[in-house]
């Protein structure tokens, strides 16, 4: 650095990822004499070879550059999206900056921007140049200044990610085969909650009676004066469904499915290494699966893969969040009830995956977010300043398309006859899509709550006025602001 006239305080030591650091503490003192000159450490392509976040902890790098594998088509993949967020997290936890290698597209620079990452470096940037810039290439500079917002891919969200038969573990008490069926009506009597007793020979469980079982065979004459004294597993279930405590959740699923339902009244013994731990009960399964793709479904609907809720509100926040003008659109179908009811879910659901097809088919996927609410709600959040135009041809396409799922017969006729709620035969129209329309300007909505409502109220008059795309002008006032304004008076 001084035969090049430079001062320390502009030197940054990199260390690469094919380097193997075995005497940290040598090189720890290296990096303090820098360090106190003004100098800084970086780690290179971080993702590769030997780096390690034990290294990370230990030597605090000022800079950490993230592999170029992670960023490449970080807009297109969800895992590299999650490890980029990751390394964020980590790098504000060890007071490091992140580097984002090996960028060579717009998409890529725009949502590195949006997670806040500090520096970048690639092609699209700039060339290597002996005499580098002291700027960025003008279209990065355009990227970097944009307030356009990027559109993060879809997080593939499992529905019970990490739970385990675990989570059904019911601690119970244990017989041993040789056990009467009267200490078994016991153990029942003081456990009101007990739906099964295993039971255990040397840790490991041999068979399981459940409560019903043995009160069928408790009201049967003269059981108690023959089989009282005698051992339960005269009656025992010999081959009770065993569940290893780490199998996933997901796996349990096959239980529900299953031919024998015995496992649902009876539930099922939970063992580690093949040795006894507790009970699982039909009852707490379905619950948990239930809620879990339930919470699944809020992230992305199980019928278009669409995101859901959760990712529709988020994406709503960031536009706000980022004062960007934008549009959000609310699609309905008209007379989609009626078509259901006629021909039944399974035509209903090819109905909605058209819409959800039609719709995303206009959508620039730099620029426009498609989000599905269930049923036939879609939500639009469009930066395209041809949104109009996009609207219009979606609404083109649907339309002429959906006429196609209806019987040659009802296409002739134009709809369908099915019977109102008083059992009379009404007509209804082939099915259309309606849009709402509302633009969002910057300041004026506060959450993504507003934005919705704004959004399904502009829906509503589409629907009233039999219009294909509706801009509703002048939304109305803000239900965040006026709860605001309530709790102030």
């Amino acid at each position: 650095a001084q035969a090049l006239g430079l001062s320390l305080s502009s030197l940054v030591l990199e260390l690469t990822e094919h380097e193997r650091v075995t005497d940290i503490g040598a090189i720890l003192g290296v990096i303090e004499r820098l360090r106190r000159h003004g100098g800084a450490l970086a780690f290179d392509d971080f993702g590769d070879g030997h780096s390690s976040l034990r290294l990370w902890s230990e030597l605090h790098p000022e800079y950490v550059k993230i592999d170029k594998y992670f960023v490449s088509q970080v807009n297109q993949h969800s895992h590299k999206l999650q490890t980029v967020q990751a390394l964020s997290r980590l790098a504000e936890t060890f007071g490091s900056k992140l580097v984002a290698e090996g960028v060579e597209t717009a998409d890529e620079l725009e949502i590195l921007r949006d997670l806040g990452l500090p520096y970048a470096q690639g092609f699209y940037l700039g060339r290597p140049k002996t005499d580098p810039s002291s700027a960025p290439s003008p279209d990065a500079e355009r990227v970097l200044h944009s307030r356009q917002i990027s559109v993060l891919p879809l997080q593939k969200q499992v529905s019970n990610r990490g739970l385990t038969a675990r989570a059904l573990l019911i601690e119970a008490p244990t017989v041993g085969a040789a056990a009467s069926h009267e200490l078994v009506a016991d153990i029942f009597k003081q456990n009101k909650g007990l739906h099964a007793l295993p039971l255990i020979e040397g840790e490991r469980p041999v068979g399981l009676i459940s409560r019903k079982t043995l009160q069928d065979l408790f009201l049967q004459i003269f059981f108690r004066d023959l089989y009282g004294n005698r051992p339960c597993r005269l009656h025992a279930n010999p081959d009770p469904l065993l569940v290893d405590i780490h199998t996933p959740l997901e796996n349990l699923t096959e239980i529900l499915t299953s031919a024998d339902q015995r496992y649902l009244t009876e539930g099922f013994v939970i063992t580690e290494g093949g040795l006894y731990r507790g009970l699982g009960t039909g009852a707490d399964l379905v619950r948990m699966v239930t809620e879990a793709r339930i919470e699944a479904a809020r992230h992305a609907n199980p019928l278009t893969f669409l995101p859901g809720n959760i990712p529709i509100t988020l994406h709503i926040q960031r536009l706000l969040d980022n004062q960007q003008d934008f549009i959000a659109c609310y699609a309905d179908l008209n007379q989609f009830k009626a078509f259901n009811d006629h021909y039944g879910y399974w035509r209903g659901d090819a109905m909605i995956r058209l819409q959800a097809e039609c719709l995303q088919a206009v959508c620039d996927p730099r620029r426009d977010f498609i989000g599905h609410v269930g049923g036939d709600d879609f939500v639009l959040l469009l930066q395209s300043p041809d949104w109009k135009e996009r609207l219009e041809r979606a609404v083109q396409t649907f339309n002429g398309k959906a006429v196609n799922l209806f019987d040659p017969a009802d296409q002739i006729a134009g709809g369908v006859r099915t019977e109102d709620r008083n059992g009379q035969l009404r007509f209804h129209p082939c099915t259309t899509v309606s849009l709402g329309v509302v633009k969002i300007a910057p300041g004026r909505y506060r959450d993504a709550e507003s934005v919705a409502n704004a959004a399904a109220s502009a829906k509503h008059h589409a629907k009233q006025n039999r219009a294909g795309v509706y801009l509703l002008e002048q939304a109305p006032k803000l239900q965040a602001h006026a709860k605001a304004d309530n709790r102030g008076s």
